[in-house]
């Protein structure tokens, strides 16, 4: 376990549930720090912006810079600036995927957009729905920050952002370019940020179809942590396993 220089780790269901710290995880964490290495912090959720996920972190006891955190939010938006350059952008979602948009320099519109990106939002409506719908019927590019159906906070798990990416699939026809887990654009961010080699990093979390698929397609080595979204019992039935298998992070040896 010594060679993992670069670790990754997701933080719904993996570092906390909601607003409940798990504690096994914000010990890892810092046992890590004290060894000097500096982890990754990976989500799929796009509503907070990194300064705003620094702070919730600070507040469950981890300490970290937002430069060691990367949203889906801040990967789709860096995807739009590589990819549909000077195009405009009609967005479903909260501010810290508007902020990563505007931080690209990307143009945003209520209307109309040349592309249409959709993350989780909290004050969904009809409207925003049809809209956006309307907006890909007449041709624009549907993206998708994450596919995550559910996510797991303190009550349970609850309707991710996936769930409101079948309405519009369902209504248009039209199947999103997800640009979050389990594709591998953080991590590829990550690897470019940090310079490790593949054989030096690990992405841990709960999520068997985001987390450990991300890594596994990636090319880089896992670790599932039970007690989340997918089950241990789940996990076991897939042809591709993860590296490791554990309880939680108390189990790493370090």
């Amino acid at each position: 376990m010594e060679r993992y220089k670069t670790i990754c780790l997701d933080l719904d269901g993996t570092v906390y549930k909601g607003s409940q710290a798990i504690p096994e995880s914000i010990a890892f964490i810092r046992s890590l720090q004290q060894a000097g290495i500096e982890p990754y912090f990976i989500t799929n959720n796009s509503s907070r912006t990194a300064l705003e996920q620094q702070q919730k972190l600070k507040v469950l006891g981890v300490e970290t810079a937002e430069r060691q955190i990367m949203t889906s939010a801040i990967a789709s938006a860096k995807y739009c600036a590589q990819h549909y350059t000077g195009k405009t952008v009609q967005m479903i979602g909260e501010s810290g995927l508007r902020e990563a948009l505007l931080d690209e320099g990307i143009t945003l519109v209520d209307a109309d957009g040349e592309i249409v990106i959709m993350g989780i939002d909290h004050e969904i409506t009809y409207d925003k729905l049809a809209s956006a719908c309307l907006s890909i019927r007449k041709g624009a590019h549907f993206l998708a920050t994450n596919g995550d159906l559910s996510l797991p906070n303190e009550m349970g798990l609850v309707p991710g952002n996936g769930a409101f990416i079948e309405l519009v699939k369902a209504s248009t026809g039209v199947t999103p370019t997800i640009l979050g887990k389990p594709q591998s654009y953080m991590l590829e961010f990550i690897q470019h940020q940090s310079g490790a080699n593949k054989e030096e990093m690990i992405m841990i979390g709960d999520n068997y179809e985001t987390d450990i698929l991300s890594g596994i397609r990636f090319g880089i080595d896992t670790i599932h942590l039970q007690g989340g979204v997918t089950a241990l019992e789940e996990v076991l039935t897939k042809t591709d396993a993860p590296t490791y298998m554990f309880k939680t992070l108390a189990e790493w040896d370090m």
